[in-house]
């Protein structure tokens, strides 16, 4: 073989150095195009196997279920021996491999997101009986972040508890999509404290990752929901804080108002807006006269949440501050938000608005009646 390439090795060394060159990376594209293909066909293949043996199993598995679980009546009694019998029906021969098993976890989880009650705990007993559950930590113990995802979402599915000491360093994985996982999966299995993952929470929340919290907390049944003042006060992640006072609004933790006011005075202008947003959302009326007092001194958008919080009081009082606002700022937004505050304080049609309306500016006019809309929001 050697001897036969060899005449066409020392052509090519007589050739200039160029056209070597480009030989060379005529031979790399060449190799690389095919190794593209093979990686293609292997694909297609794996695919073709897998969806071979789905075909060939799912309608067992999913017979199985259907005859010993969904259908079985004695299950309503929910006794441990009628369990174990149950299980001793799957375990066949044809599902003793492991993707045979992984088969039989995916349909489990599917059957169970579809029922309830006492068919749902029992296609749980099943998973444990079945001891699938091993396969299920043999995944979360791998190296490859996309099986521990996968992992940690059949835990969540099938409501099977995991150690605080295994999940908690998940939590602050690098990988994102790992990352959002082991949160949700602390959230909806920790036994002691869910929401303990903000302790040790070391990047910041990002605006997707707080509204698939958000979402997660506001869905999940049977949740102990703490006073979020404790990360509001001790807590050196501004984004947890920030996250934490849109729990405290939603949940409407009152107790939580004193650790949000001493927020009026932080560094961080970001998170005084927060606070000062989270007040007005609150209702916290006793607040009304620092906000105006401390407008002056503030960044624009401190300043528009403080005109926000004024419309959410309804703070009458201070109802010349706002017009002054509206009449003579030279921002938009803040003439807009003083423009909805004078509406959220007084009905269309009042003495006060009508004034404004003869009054203001053509510009100013249009503004008032923009927000005067109750099907503009914004």
């Amino acid at each position: 073989m050697v001897e036969w390439l060899l005449p066409y090795y020392k052509d090519i060394g007589g050739l200039p150095v160029v056209v070597q060159i480009a030989l060379v990376f005529i031979l790399l594209a060449i190799c690389f195009t095919l190794l593209a293909y093979f990686s293609i066909l292997r694909g297609r293949y794996r695919g073709y196997v897998r969806a071979k043996r789905q075909n060939r199993l799912n309608p067992i598995i999913d017979g199985l279920i259907v005859e010993h679980i969904v259908m079985n009546e004695a299950l309503n009694k929910a006794k441990a021996a009628e369990h174990e019998s149950v299980a001793m029906h799957f375990q066949l021969p044809e599902l003793e491999p492991k993707w045979a098993r992984q088969l039989l976890i995916d349909r489990i989880i599917d059957f169970r997101k579809n029922i309830r009650g006492t068919v749902g705990e029992a296609l749980r007993t099943l998973y444990l009986d079945l001891e699938l559950d091993r396969d299920t930590q043999r995944k979360l113990k791998s190296g490859s972040w996309n099986k521990k995802v996968q992992a940690l979402n059949e835990y969540v599915s099938m409501g099977v508890p995991v150690a605080d000491v295994t999940l908690l360093p998940l939590t602050n994985s690098r990988n994102r999509e790992l990352r959002s996982a082991a949160r949700h999966a602390y959230i909806k299995l920790s036994r002691n404290e869910p929401f303990k993952f903000f302790d040790v929470v070391s990047d910041n929340l990002l605006m997707w990752d707080q509204v698939e919290l958000f979402r997660i907390i506001t869905t999940t049944e049977k949740i102990v929901i703490p006073n979020f003042a404790r990360w509001i006060t001790y807590s050196t992640n501004k984004s947890v804080v920030s996250f934490c006072l849109k729990l405290v609004v939603h949940f409407n933790q009152t107790a939580a108002i004193p650790a949000i006011i001493k927020l009026l005075g932080t560094k961080d202008h970001y998170l005084r807006a927060d606070a000062i947003s989270a007040l007005g959302k609150l209702e916290v009326n006793e607040v009304e006269h620092d906000l105006v007092e401390m407008y002056n001194n503030q960044p624009l958008n401190c300043q528009i949440e403080i005109l926000k919080a004024l419309g959410r009081l309804k703070g009458k009082a201070h109802l010349d501050f706002v017009k002054k606002e509206f009449l003579h700022a030279s921002d938009f937004e803040v003439r807009k938000n003083a423009a909805r505050a004078i509406v959220n304080m007084y009905p269309s049609g009042s003495p006060v608005v009508e004034e404004l309306l003869v009054s203001a500016t053509e510009e100013n006019q249009l503004i008032l009646r923009h927000c005067m809309n109750p099907l503009i929001k914004h």
